[in-house]
């Protein structure tokens, strides 16, 4: 059900996120590909995308030391960052609307159309990311389709902002972290290090 935008196109897509214009256009072009499918109509404002970034790019500088431990693990681990701080800051506003070919809108979709942007958005970077780097696509669980997981990720990123981190893992097919998903050095990837990798360049 997830749909692609031009993400996956974007050379040097690991680098380019990480300006702001890169980031606000890949941003919007994921909804524009969601709007074109299923009829949305996205309301994205700017300045708090701007702050999501700005915070998402300081942390990710915090915590840069652990793509030397693990670096397919810590794109994952970006990417539920993100995904924490949109889903914090809530920069979008979809109005739903009717599929382009008529069919219903997915259930999914329905129940919660921003968190679904998001999660859409954070997915398809984090994949294209992947594959650019490692060659190979990052395969998505059986629960990114299933309705009980996603109000069970509505309503305790609602109670706790961090579990989208472990939300994203799981439906990426990584171990989630529930106790200390914002840590990444608690996740499985990240897990014996050589003493010297965490130091910091």
């Amino acid at each position: 059900m997830l749909i692609e935008s031009e993400i996956a196109a974007m050379p040097d897509l690991g680098h380019r996120l990480r300006q702001l214009r890169w980031f606000r256009r890949s941003f919007r072009n994921s909804a524009d590909a969601l709007s074109r499918r299923y009829g949305l109509v996205v309301h994205i404002d700017d300045e708090i995308l701007a702050k999501v970034f700005v915070d998402w790019v300081e942390t990710l500088e915090a915590k840069k030391a652990f793509a030397s431990v693990n670096r397919s693990d810590f794109i994952v681990f970006s990417g539920g960052l993100v995904l924490m701080g949109l889903l914090k800051a809530r920069p979008a506003m979809v109005n739903l609307g009717q599929p382009a070919d008529g069919a219903a809108v997915p259930e999914i979709l329905a129940f919660w159309p921003e968190g679904f942007l998001y999660a859409n958005f954070c997915i398809n970077a984090v994949s294209a990311v992947h594959q650019q780097e490692f060659g190979t696509p990052l395969a998505l669980s059986d629960s990114v389709d299933d309705l009980r997981t996603w109000w069970s990720f509505r309503e305790n990123t609602q109670e706790i902002p961090a579990y989208a981190i472990a939300f994203l893992d799981r439906f990426l097919g990584v171990e989630p972290n529930w106790a200390m998903p914002d840590f990444p050095e608690g996740r499985d990837g990240m897990k014996a290090p050589e003493p010297d990798a965490l130091q910091q360049h």
